[in-house]
């Protein structure tokens, strides 16, 4: 019997109609533990459902999302209500989701949340122990798979802002067993023989299983005990893992991770330019602004004619010392006037002035003489006359 080949769409086609013809396929209840799981900018969601020893890749288009009643996430346990079909495009067969409800958290989540909040408590997710970035690395040490697109990413992506840097590879394995112990290691020689200036740890994306060497709890204590700044980028943009938490800077890539660990020279350079510019322009108005000023100063009345000032304070000088000299003269007058006053009441007053109208001033033993009882017979008086003094006797 000869058989004639048929084409890989025509034979996908049939499985799918064989498929679609099994009652039980088309209406099945399934449950299992979400993995990889991808919320598409177009509203379906991409995910992963498995179970000990199997996994099926699942679809829920943004039609039946609304009905959502929690957020899927990786690592949770879930029942699935939908459709096993066939993807004729690439030959897969996968469930067409139409209905999904919590059925609790697989053990990695758990464990992941676990370790979490045990980490947080004792505070290696503060933001006061993170270390800055070095601003102009000399080398970058990376710790990630020695082949695949993460390393050609970032020595892509670092050579390309800076070509003088040096990337410095410490290949250990990112997943599988054991993989933790050798990450903290190599953490751990990095700082010890000063290796970098700043460490890159990376990988790219993969399911909870697949990035849990970076969930373990002596990656993160390795990371926290790092004197050298550790940036993180393990996955896509959308996972997280402890290591993320604990690094002192997290990136959505690894690409990204090297446009945060190594400046853009030309950038720099630019700056660079930019500056001389502006330095150039504000010197340039700086002595112009002095020229206008210096002119203005050299205009001034006091650099045409500077003894102007001086002159006019002679001027000045010349008034005050007249009229200090008018006020004087006008003192000195008064003061003569008040003086002639008070010396001609005082000679209206004097007893020489009394005396020369022919009055007399009798004294006995240096002392006036009042009255007739101040004296007795035989005394002897001086009498003193306005023209002199003469003696005389009591009888």
């Amino acid at each position: 019997m000869k058989y004639e080949a048929i084409t890989v769409t025509e034979l996908n086609k049939y499985i799918k109609e064989k498929i679609a013809s099994d009652e039980m396929l088309n209406n099945v209840l399934i449950k299992g533990e979400i993995s990889n799981f991808k919320n598409h900018y177009t509203g379906h969601l991409y995910f992963t459902l498995k179970d000990d020893n199997s996994l099926i890749k699942c679809i829920m288009f943004k039609t039946y999302t609304p009905n959502l009643k929690f957020v899927p996430k990786d690592g949770m346990k879930v029942i699935v209500f939908g459709t096993v079909s066939v993807f004729e495009r690439d030959g897969v067969y996968q469930i067409y989701c139409k209905a999904m409800q919590e059925d609790g958290m697989g053990d990695l989540y758990t464990a992941y949340e676990e370790l979490k909040q045990k980490l947080d408590k004792e505070g290696l997710f503060d933001v006061k122990y993170k270390k800055h970035i070095p601003f102009m690395p000399r080398v970058v040490g990376v710790l990630t798979s020695q082949t695949g697109a993460v390393i050609r990413d970032i020595i892509n992506v670092s050579t390309r802002r800076n070509p003088n840097v040096y990337i410095r590879l410490l290949p250990v394995p990112v997943q599988g067993e054991g993989a933790g112990q050798k990450i903290a290691s190599a953490i751990e020689l990095m700082n010890k023989e000063k290796l970098a200036d700043v460490i890159i740890l990376a990988r790219g994306g993969g399911s909870l299983e697949d990035l849990w060497p970076f969930n373990e709890e002596i990656v993160a204590r390795a990371i926290f005990a790092s004197e050298l700044p550790v940036i993180s980028a393990v996955g896509h943009e959308t996972d997280f893992t402890i290591a993320d938490f604990v690094a002192d800077l997290r990136a959505p890539t690894p690409s990204a991770a090297a446009e945060l660990a190594v400046a853009d020279v030309d950038d720099l350079k630019a700056k660079l330019l930019n500056y001389n510019n502006r330095y150039k322009l504000a010197l340039k108005k700086k002595v112009e602004f002095m020229r206008l000023k210096y002119e203005k100063c050299m205009s001034s009345r006091a650099f045409k004619d500077p003894l102007r000032k001086i002159n006019e304070n002679y001027i000045k000088i010349d008034m005050l010392v007249k009229n200090m000299q008018h006020i004087a003269i006008n003192k000195l007058n008064e003061s003569k006037s008040l003086a002639s006053e008070i010396i001609g009441k005082l000679d209206a007053l004097s007893p020489l002035k009394t005396l020369s109208r022919g009055y007399c001033i009798a004294q006995l033993n240096q002392k006036v003489v009042k009255s007739v009882k101040d004296m007795k017979t035989g005394d002897k008086l001086q009498l003193k006359f306005s023209d002199g003094n003469k003696e005389a006797q009591i009888l």
